[in-house]
């Protein structure tokens, strides 16, 4: 089968590879039909994830048809079209039963990382009657796509962790994919405000389409002041940080109001600075989490309802014999004005 590889910093390839086969009682094969590229997969191919070894199979996000199951597989039989998970999960182990399918101590984010993914025409699935959701015939997997990963990290680590109620103001710094993703979740709530800053108009113009009530380009260094314009100088009530580097969530710290949350999305290499000295006394509460796609039966519910539009995420189409050209337009986000990309396997 053709598979796309990571074969170290700076180096991958669209390579043939044995097709996977059951490895436990609990596996399927899935023969995969769409994919899609996230910004970790840029991570793991400038080497910043020592986890994902050279010579891995790269993706964890797709729809597809299931080819075989293991002896253990229940709910799935050949032949049955799936939404794969981001995140495989054993429903059993401790972290499981707490849902927090993330920490899975036999799974977890392993697609793509620790194990071959779904970049591939072929993906093995652990645990697949706790990793897999059935799809029906007719069904969109374009949108379903946009529900292995980033709706529910959005949703989970933004809006939900983030405490956004009816009539709140939010604040979404960074309107990449995963910032645009909590934009589309967070008007379940019908916040009174959302205001997205970035250093990108195009994606700021992107946001508005979505239903953000005002934007900020903070490439001027003043984004703090211009969001107390709009509050009143009162701050936010919920600031998620959707980028994962210093500056954004040091901004987060400055515009979060007085008993507040901010939510981090970021996936954060380096250190920041807690500035203590001036939140101490300010009520507020800061969250972490890595998806765990507990909310994935509840998006399927909505999107099956047309009350959310994934497809709005989606800028450009590929074959897989182009995924070479796929990366390269979604690492070049700023020229090519790309969010999502789908890939036809």
């Amino acid at each position: 089968m053709k598979a796309f590889v990571y074969n170290g910093p700076g180096q991958s390839a669209l390579e043939e590879r044995p097709k996977p086969v059951i490895g436990a009682p609990t596996d399927a094969i899935v023969r995969v039909t769409r994919t899609t590229i996230c910004g970790t997969d840029l991570h793991i191919l400038k080497g910043d994830l020592p986890s994902c070894a050279p010579g891995r199979i790269l993706g964890h996000e797709g729809v597809g048809v299931i080819d075989s199951v293991g002896a253990a597989v229940t709910a799935f039989k050949p032949g049955d079209r799936v939404l794969i998970s981001c995140v495989s999960a054993c429903g059993k182990c401790a972290s499981c039963r707490k849902g927090m399918f993330s920490h899975c101590e036999t799974g977890g984010w392993i697609l793509g990382n620790t194990i071959d993914g779904t970049q591939a025409e072929f993906v093995r699935i652990p645990h697949a009657d706790t990793s897999l959701y059935p799809i029906a015939d007719g069904d969109d997997e374009d949108a379903l796509v946009m529900l292995s990963d980033i709706l529910p990290t959005g949703f989970e680590c933004g809006v939900l962790n983030g405490k956004v109620q009816p009539g709140a103001t939010v604040a979404i710094v960074g309107s990449g994919p995963i910032g645009l993703a909590a934009l589309l979740t967070a008007r379940f709530y019908s916040p009174g405000e959302i205001i997205m800053i970035d250093l990108d108009d195009n994606r700021l113009e992107v946001a508005r389409r979505f239903g953000a009530t005002q934007t900020i380009n903070s490439a001027d260094g003043k984004a703090v002041e211009a969001l107390m314009a709009l509050t009143g100088g009162r701050g936010v009530d919920t600031a998620i940080e959707a980028v994962g580097v210093p500056a954004s969530f040091e901004l987060c710290e400055q515009i979060v109001a007085a008993g507040g949350v901010i939510a981090n999305i970021g996936v954060h290499g380096v250190p920041v600075t807690l500035h203590l000295e001036r939140l101490w006394d300010r009520n507020i509460s800061i969250t972490t989490r890595l998806v765990d796609t507990a909310s994935t039966p509840m998006l399927l519910k909505v999107l099956k309802a047309g009350k959310i539009d994934p497809k709005l995420l989606i800028t450009h189409h590929f074959k897989f014999a182009d995924i070479g050209k796929a990366y390269e337009t979604f690492g070049d986000a700023a020229a090519t004005k790309a969010l999502k990309v789908i890939i036809e396997v």
